[in-house]
């Protein structure tokens, strides 16, 4: 594949480093000083720029009819427009809030989770998130996904970052060191609890798995998750 990347920070140079080990080529690195854009030697663009650029950055490759994955968070007001933009110029476009393998299987047990859990009452539950320093968006996007997994399958209306709200769940974010990600959902009572956790070791789950949905990507049409990605549907 002949690859563009959006945003050449420490996930961009990662996913340039293994895409070359895939023999896949890297055509172009577009950051905050990047005038002139040439589409016509892209053949799928990878995301991961930040929350006020991504935006632009997926639509131009809409526009330009370049299939394009993104794992930048902070920017999902403006997801439906990319959505509706998608369909009418019948690209491509995969979001995922996180990209690893790992993450999106515990998505899933997530939500299964949250279902067995509906009608027990007795258990409040909490979320933790764990980021490194440099993050910027708080709770993380891969949280909120988690979230809202939660809130589709339960009776839960909604999340609040670090306050416990009748019927929103409450998630705490911290930032610390390196820590590439932790996520853990609690389900607590009086008499025991239950929790799940995600451990990132590093980031290279994150690089991998955005690779491998550009792969999936490329001669598709639509707008698609990581479920379709790893057909977990």
């Amino acid at each position: 594949m002949k690859i563009a990347l959006f945003g050449y920070g420490k996930m961009g140079k990662m996913i340039e480093r293994l895409a070359l080990e895939r023999n896949h080529e890297i055509v172009a690195k577009i950051d905050n000083d990047t005038q002139e854009i040439d589409f016509s030697n892209i053949e799928v663009a990878i995301d991961f720029s930040m929350p006020s650029a991504a935006y632009g950055n997926i639509t131009k490759c809409i526009e330009n009819n370049v299939p394009v994955i993104c794992g930048t968070t902070g920017w999902l007001d403006k997801y439906d427009d990319v959505v509706k933009l998608c369909e009418e110029k019948e690209g491509a476009f995969i979001y995922a809030s996180n990209f690893s393998l790992g993450v999106n299987i515990f998505f899933e047990l997530n939500e299964y989770l949250a279902k067995m859990m509906r009608h027990l009452s007795q258990y409040d539950i909490r979320m933790e998130e764990i980021h490194h320093t440099q993050k910027l968006d708080a709770p993380s996007g891969t949280a909120i996904s988690l979230a809202e997994g939660i809130i589709e399958n339960s009776d839960y209306s909604g999340w609040k970052l670090g306050e416990k709200i009748k019927n929103n769940i409450p998630i705490t974010s911290k930032r610390i060191g390196n820590t590439p990600g932790t996520h853990t959902i609690d389900y607590v009572s009086d008499v025991d609890s239950i929790e799940i956790k995600h451990t990132a070791h590093n980031r290279e789950g994150f690089a991998l798995g955005a690779i491998a949905a550009a792969e999936w990507l490329i001669g598709k049409t639509g707008v698609f998750t990581m479920k379709d990605v790893l057909n977990l549907g």
